[in-house]
């Protein structure tokens, strides 16, 4: 795809549409978005309104929607461990309930085989009462985004937009790609996209637009190297790095456990530093959504320069 397309396309990134989408998500109406949560008058848990929201955005741009059920149960809260990291494992007789996997998929129109999956983890914690702002409503709003700007763009490699769960256990993203390593699916690339812009006190008082993208294993780091590629082409003006981890984690992790090495995650730092992670005053009002904008069109970038 031409440079000029790809600079036309990123520009379409709306703060305003994604501020909308986190305050609907992460303040108002919705507060949590967890499967041990009601909201008073409401008819089902927070989790499922969440779902109706992101698949009502998705529909009306043009998405058929697909809803995959998994059994999952909630973490219970441990006060004796320090405040970011409470979530203790469930008993034996906390009960399973129902979450789903939502996705939407773009087929491709000439290596239509091969698929680039762009995934965030729609659920806040389960173990309090955390609005997940950062963690993960970010990265939920921006995959909703890039979907919104490209459902008109003919691509030549299929997308698949995935929506997961990860605050509770077991992740529904491991599902996801253990089903498509037994579709004997081709993922040339995974980009989860979770706490964008989620960084240091320091980083944000001094109002530095960070994005780190860290791997796994050596196919990330082509991935991880367009990342910094398309931050300089495009003038993005992310202070972009790059990190290697020890071991797979969070939701690209599960794809690089079930066989698919070309996966990273964007977030705001790595170690994670944002101040609140993990308890009651990650909120909305946090969110520096210009970073998030960044961000999102840096990964749009790095998509389109995969998939044009």
């Amino acid at each position: 795809m031409k440079t000029a397309l790809i600079a036309d396309l990123i520009s379409r990134v709306s703060e305003e549409r994604m501020a909308r989408d986190l305050r609907y998500l992460t303040d108002d109406p919705l507060r949590y978005r967890k499967l041990n949560y009601t909201r008073p008058g409401a008819a089902k848990c927070s989790l499922y309104e969440a779902d109706d929201y992101i698949a009502a955005q998705l529909d009306s741009s043009g998405y058929s929607v697909e809803l995959t059920e998994h059994l999952v149960q909630c973490f219970r809260c441990d006060p004796g461990k320090p405040k970011a990291h409470q979530y203790s494992a469930p008993l034996p007789e906390d009960p399973w309930l129902p979450a789903c996997n939502l996705s939407a998929r773009k087929t491709g129109t000439q290596r239509r085989d091969q698929t680039i999956v762009l995934v965030a983890h729609k659920d806040s914690q389960s173990w309090v009462d955390s609005p997940g702002a950062l963690d993960n409503g970010v990265g939920t709003v921006g995959v909703i985004e890039i979907a919104r700007v490209l459902c008109d763009v003919p691509l030549a490699t299929s997308l698949w937009f995935l929506f997961c769960n990860e605050e509770h256990t077991p992740w529904t993203s491991v599902c996801a790609a253990s089903a498509a390593a037994e579709r004997g699916d081709d993922l040339v690339a995974v980009f989860n996209l979770d706490s964008l812009g989620g960084r240091s006190q320091g980083d944000i008082d001094a109002g530095r637009m960070t994005n780190v993208t860290a791997y796994t294993e050596e196919p990330g780091r082509a991935l991880a190297e367009l990342m910094a590629e398309v931050n300089d082409r495009y003038g993005i003006g992310l202070i972009q790095t790059s990190c290697k981890r020890d071991s797979p984690g969070d939701d690209d992790g599960s794809f690089v456990r079930a066989g698919f090495p070309a996966a990273v995650i964007n977030l705001g730092s790595y170690p994670y530093a944002d101040p609140c992670y993990h308890t009651e005053e990650d909120t909305a009002g946090r969110v520096d959504i210009r970073n998030v904008r960044m961000a999102v069109q840096a990964t749009l970038a790095a998509v389109l320069e995969l998939a044009g």
